[in-house]
Formats: C-alpha cells, structure tokens, sequence
C-alpha cells in the first residue's frame, strides 16, 4: 500500500496589521468605523487606568489580591467588540477590559476583589458569565450555552477567554473537541502572554504554536499579534460571522504578554528577567493604537488628555460608590457565626486577626 500525505482543511496564518511603532499595513486594514475606534481607545484606556487604581487600592489594604491586565487591553477588546449584546461572553480571572465593554460596572469588579459577594452578581440583561478561577472551567460552559443556542436555532455566539496554560487543561481539549464535533457557534480566545504564573509557556506545550491545536479538531485556528488591536478586531469578526452562519468554531491565539505579575500575591521577579519585560514594553498595544489614530487624523495630545480626565473621574465616582457599598453591607466577622454550632478554635483565631485588621484598616483610613 503507498504512502499517502494527508492535507488538512485548514492552514494557519499569523496577522498582523499595525507594528509596534503603528505604522499600518494598509492593504490588511479592516473597515471599521471612526466612532468604534475611538470607543476601543477609550476601552483600552480605561481598562489600563483602571488596573492602575486596583493596584493602589490592594496596596493599600483597601481590597484583596486580583490578577492584572495591563499590556493585554488589545487581545481583550479587539475580542469582544464585535460580539452582539445577545452573544455569550464566558472570561477566565483576567478578562477586565472585556467585563467593563461587555456592560459589566467598575463597583461590581472592586467588591468582588474586596471579597463582597455583591461583586459576583451579574445583571440579568447581560448574557456574562461570572469570573471562572479553576483554569479553563469556563471553556465547557461556553460551548454548552453555543450549543444550546445552534439547537434553538438561533444566531447567537458564545466567545470564552483563557490563557496558554489553560490549554494543558483537559477542558481545553474536552471543549475544543466537542464545539468541532457539533460545529456550535463558540470562538475560543487564547490570551497567550507566555507565562501560566511561573510557568514558561515552552514548558507548556511542544507545539510551535497554540493556534495549530485547532487543527487536531478539525476546526480553523489562527495565530494574531495580539498587542494589535486591528488584527484582533479583524480576526474576531471573521470568527464571529462564520459562527453566527453556521460555520462552526474557531480558535484565535493572541500572541500577547504579561506585564505585571500574575496576581498580586505574585513576584515575577523570581522566575522572570526584567531584560523581558521590557522588551514587550515596546511592544504596548495603546500608545501603538494611539498612534495608529493620530496618523489617522482621529486623535490629538489633547484630546489624549481630556478623555484621561475623564476616565479619572469616573473610576474614582466608582471607587466611592463601592465604598458606600461596602460600609453599608454589614459586618464582615458576620461570616464566621453560621458555619459551626461551636466555632472551632482555630476559626477564632483567624475571627481575631481579621477584628485587628479590620480595626487598623479603619483607624488608618479614617484617623
């Protein structure tokens, strides 16, 4: 019997539209309105600012430890942007540029930070699914809620985040698997950033890249630089509308880094060389973005500085309301009175820790 080679159905492609300094590759440009491109600066400003405050505040005690987003703002929102309100949005723990675009408030982020569990409530208008922590836990759902909506016959889409090191989970490969065989309507967004916590992501995976995972599933995958906001949003929407027409799955790895560490209970310094980082630093997807939009003719320095102003205040509106929240949500020793009949005494001791850290809190903020 002679060899025979066999071809798959899809080839992979890396995209890239905008490079680090923003000049364009005008012949990849997609078509998308001034109004959107503007509302992505914004977005990924504020997703940046924002991540900025959280950090000071879990500085200051004032919430718990989160995981940062900063350099990943163009994977997120080129991602979400073209999604429908109807659409399914499923994030891991670092989604929060997509969470805010998606509907979800800046108050609601900060208490569920603060350890409230106001903050895990969604909106019921908002087809979002809560934070999934359990790495990759969320890859399943979201091909359920594809699944049902392709049985209901509707047009819908479901998109679910992860990092690199959640596709050495077996619900990486359990959803993928699934989502090709039913060809459900499901965009599977890969934030690769290089590193699951200390964990390089050549130690990871042997494969070249993410992307050709795909191909083991049957489905199309594609690699995208994605500090690249343009080659995000571009290859989004081409996943979003072949999904939506009954073309199945799609697996989009964008090519992108952590910055910061990977939570705030994490130094980075241990495991990685700062001579990394700051070669990704000149890789930052905003000031990229932004000067994509100055050549454009749709942003200036001031108006840079005036949206800054405004997303200052309204962070900071945010911060207070979260505040006012907190204060009147009761007592948090509260959750140590309806667990045991008789409270064992190492819960008393950690209710004592925590009396002396609330009461020191209190004293430093308010004097």
């Amino acid at each position: 019997m002679p060899k025979k080679k066999i071809d798959p159905a899809y080839q992979l492609e890396y995209l890239a539209i905008l490079d680090e300094k923003g000049k364009l590759d005008e012949t990849l440009e997609p078509d998308i309105p001034d109004e959107l491109l503007l509302k992505l600066h914004r977005a990924m400003l504020l997703g940046r600012r924002f991540d900025e405050r959280l950090l000071n505040l879990q500085r200051q005690g004032r919430i718990g430890t989160f995981a940062p987003i900063t350099g990943q703002e163009a994977a997120q929102l080129g991602a979400v942007a073209p999604l429908r309100p109807s659409d399914w949005f499923a994030p891991s723990f670092r989604e929060t540029a997509a969470e805010l675009w998606r509907g979800r408030k800046m108050e609601s982020v900060i208490l569920a930070f603060a350890g409230f569990a106001e903050g895990a409530i969604s909106e019921t208008k908002l087809n979002n699914l809560p934070v999934a922590i359990p790495v990759a836990s969320q890859i399943p759902h979201a091909v359920g809620i594809a699944w049902a909506m392709k049985y209901r016959g509707k047009d819908d889409v479901a998109m679910t985040f992860f990092g690199d090191g959640g596709t050495s989970e077996g619900d990486f490969h359990e959803g993928m698997n699934l989502a090709a065989l039913y060809q459900v309507p499901v965009i599977f967004i890969c934030q690769n950033n290089h590193w699951a916590i200390s964990i390089p992501r050549s130690r990871q995976t042997h494969s070249k890249t993410i992307a050709q995972k795909a191909l083991a599933y049957d489905m199309p995958g594609i690699q995208v630089d994605g500090n690249d906001v343009l080659a995000v949003y571009a290859a989004a929407q081409e996943a979003v509308e072949r999904a939506r027409s009954g073309g199945g799955p799609t697996l989009i790895e964008c090519v992108t880094y952590r910055m910061m560490m990977h939570t705030t209970a994490d130094d980075p310094k241990r495991y990685r060389r700062d001579e990394e980082v700051e070669v990704w630093k000149k890789r930052d997807p905003l000031p990229r973005f932004q000067a994509y939009l100055k050549a454009k003719g749709l942003l200036s320095e001031e108006q840079i500085e005036a949206v800054e102003e405004g997303i200052k205040g309204e962070i900071q509106a945010a911060v207070d309301r979260a505040e006012t929240q907190m204060e009147a949500a009761g007592d948090p020793l509260d959750m140590f009175d309806h667990a045991y009949a008789e409270l064992p005494s190492f819960l008393e001791e950690q209710r004592e820790e925590l009396r002396e850290e609330l009461a020191a809190i209190k004293e430093e903020t308010h004097g």
